[in-house]
């Protein structure tokens, strides 16, 4: 006679268990995959509002250039029909930007652009390359956290503030002494302002690409026995030349845009003789543009010097265009991915 064995499962058998049965799946419909009305009325307003706000700046920007080039072939129109294209560039002995006297010498303004944009990279770059590289590459964290903060801080200071910075500061303490110039205003001190103001700028962006380099070759390049140096100069920086190009093409249009520095640095108001020389004084477009108009429609002067203002602008938007083209193109050829 067996002994009483270990207890076996409880099996209950619930009610109405001899009628389950399994019912074949059901295929899905179209109402099945639309989801929640109440949600997707959110989600087609949401959708309505965000197209809208892309087709206002769409608009907007629209708006803008076409009034900067409707403007702009006003004047060329006009200056045409009156004194003749040929005042576009001044051939006389002493030629020069002077709107009111109906001379329009182009190459005055773009030459005192080009040398300010040329000083301030030349003042950026290396300054903007060498923090990133600091930042990326050498710093500790505590002072990684303590030093960036303080280049987003210059980042926002107002470009007023540089430019009498450039008056009280640059032009008598620092370029007047070296360079020997006779003003503390030139395009010298106006374009070592601008440089000092893009530093940030080009630092930021060019830490960004550096850090974005992959750590594996850093690894590699330390296993081969390379110095912390040779890996920066010879790994870290050629990875991420698409990124530094970038930041500098960026620092490039930032300088040349700005306003309010080439305003008060640059020692001109509102007309100019041509100038190759950086220590002079001298008429970058946006200084140009900024005390000829000062806040008005009505310009004194040649009834043709409010329009050339225009024909400045859509010049200046060109070379910016272009530039931003050119940086697309060397990016695109210079890009490696990882």
């Amino acid at each position: 006679m067996m002994g009483p064995g270990p207890p076996g499962p409880i099996i209950r058998k619930l009610p109405h268990m001899s009628n389950l049965t399994l019912d074949a799946p059901r295929a899905l419909t179209p109402a099945d995959l639309r989801g929640n009305r109440r949600r997707m009325r959110k989600e087609t307003r949401v959708r309505a509002y965000l197209f809208a706000a892309a087709a206002t700046s769409i608009v907007i920007s629209t708006l803008i250039v076409w009034t900067l080039f409707k403007e702009a072939w006003t004047f060329v129109a006009e200056l045409s029909d009156t004194v003749g294209l040929g005042a576009l560039i001044d051939g006389g002995k002493a030629p020069g930007w002077y709107p009111r006297n109906d001379r329009f010498d182009i190459p005055t303004v773009v030459l005192g652009t080009l040398i300010v944009s040329i000083v301030s990279i030349v003042v950026a770059g290396p300054l903007g390359l060498g923090a990133a590289i600091y930042l990326s590459e050498y710093a500790s964290p505590r002072a990684r956290r303590l030093v960036k903060p303080i280049l987003e801080v210059l980042a926002g200071v107002p470009s007023v503030v540089f430019g009498f910075f450039a008056l009280r500061v640059l032009g008598p303490d620092l370029i007047k002494p070296l360079f020997d110039t006779t003003q503390n205003t030139s395009l010298l001190v106006t374009g070592v302002a601008i440089g000092v103001l893009v530093t940030p700028l080009m630092a930021s962006v060019s830490e960004d690409a550096l850090r974005a380099v992959p750590g594996s070759l850093r690894e590699a390049s330390t296993g081969l026995g390379a110095r912390r140096s040779t890996t920066v100069t010879k790994v870290v920086v050629p990875a991420a030349v698409s990124g530094i190009v970038a930041a500098l093409i960026i620092s490039v249009s930032r300088a040349i845009g700005e306003t309010m520095v080439a305003a008060l640095a640059s020692g001109r108001l509102g007309q100019s003789p041509r100038t190759w020389d950086p220590r002079d004084p001298g008429l970058p477009m946006t200084s140009a543009m900024a005390q000829l108009a000062q806040g008005s429609d009505q310009v004194v002067g040649s009834g043709l010097a409010f329009q050339s203002l225009f024909f400045i602008g859509a010049l200046l938007f060109l070379m910016t265009l272009a530039l931003n083209m050119l940086a697309s193109r060397v990016v695109a050829r210079v890009r490696t991915k990882y």
